[in-house]
């Protein structure tokens, strides 16, 4: 397998090397500027978005990311809407794409990752590879340690609790929690009343 096949079996969702010389070269491009990122001082506002703008595929305006970020291909891959904000330790394994949607909310020690292995172990054994983009909606609350894993869809105006593994699709308007991830419960006329637990909503609710 040559680097332009390996190239276009990664591209199309195929099992591939990940270790092939030229698909390398193209990553270690985009760690030497993820490293930069990583290595600015919280003063350096202005200089985090230029980079960010240069290391992903899209990154809508208002976006923040806080430092230290992880990722594969430095965000390469990865499809920011509007007004997205991650908190430390983001990890994307975006060898594939990962696309997030306008006023996402992203916990610290967030993963999120396109790639996985062969069951079988002879092919794994050899190192092979395969990427699934993953796609969230708007609006989404991802809590603290969760792992979503590839492949998975996320509604828009969804909440997944702080250390879930999200196995399955999600759909819209819910929480869903846990180890397999499940939907706990729509989210509804309580919501609009409570902030947490018996503690009112002061504040007035934007209509939209």
């Amino acid at each position: 397998m040559n680097s332009e096949e390996a190239k276009i079996r990664m591209a199309e969702g195929r099992i591939y090397q990940p270790g092939d010389e030229g698909i390398l070269k193209e990553q270690f491009v985009c760690m030497e500027k993820l490293y930069d990122f990583n290595a600015t001082r919280p003063s350096e506002q202005k200089k985090r978005q230029d980079m960010l703008k240069d290391m992903f595929a899209a990154i809508g305006a208002n976006c923040y990311i806080e430092p230290p970020l992880h990722a594969n291909f430095g965000g390469k891959h990865v499809h920011f809407g509007r007004n997205v904000y991650a908190n430390y330790n983001l990890t994307l394994v975006d060898d594939g794409h990962i696309y997030v949607g306008d006023y996402v909310m992203i916990g610290p020690n967030v993963t999120i990752s396109t790639a996985g292995h062969p069951v079988e172990p002879h092919l794994r054994r050899q190192g092979l590879q395969y990427n699934i983009d993953v796609h969230i909606g708007s609006n989404v609350w991802i809590g603290a340690g969760a792992v979503i894993l590839p492949g998975i869809s996320i509604g828009n105006d969804t909440v997944i609790g702080a250390g879930s593994i999200v196995t399955k699709d999600i759909p819209a308007g819910v929480v869903a929690v846990g180890n397999p991830c499940r939907i706990l419960r729509e989210i509804g006329e309580h919501d609009r009343k409570y902030y947490f637990r018996d503690r009112f909503i002061d504040v007035e609710i934007p209509q939209e």
